[in-house]
């Protein structure tokens, strides 16, 4: 049996395989937080405290990157656990990002998300996803 393949290339579909459909593109660009000092200055603002992660989020400046930007950053101590702990927490925490900051967040915002020990990892997925989505709400109230 050959797979499903797209006339133009030869190639199978992204879809026709697994049956799931490709992510949606944002209309805002999401980038990732990379040097400390975006991290201190996310630390200095808004936090607003879930069961599974501290949000931080600050309104950027007129000289920093351009508004139609949305910035996230992740962090997970040696608190959570070992390296794998921390990673698999820094995972759960980029996907719900991804699914959420697109229609929720707000350009020209930085956020950092900060893990917790033995939460970030256990939480049910969908209850991570509101945990986020409310605490943006309450953040740009």
């Amino acid at each position: 049996m050959t797979p499903p393949e797209d006339p133009e290339d030869g190639f199978p579909k992204i879809g026709a395989i697994t049956g799931i459909s490709p992510p949606a593109v944002s209309s805002c660009p999401v980038e990732t937080l990379r040097i400390r000092p975006d991290f201190l200055a996310a630390a200095r603002a808004r936090r607003k405290s879930m069961p599974a992660f501290l949000l931080q989020a600050r309104k950027r400046g007129p000289s920093e990157p351009p508004a139609p930007l949305i910035r996230i950053g992740f962090t997970a101590s040696k608190k959570v656990g070992n390296a794998v702990a921390r990673n698999r927490a820094k995972r759960r925490l980029r996907a719900i990002a991804r699914e959420i900051l697109p229609t929720n967040g707000t350009p020209g915002w930085d956020y950092v998300l900060i893990a917790r020990p033995r939460e970030t990892a256990q939480r049910p997925y969908a209850d991570l996803i509101d945990d986020l989505t409310v605490a943006l709400a309450k953040i740009h109230r």
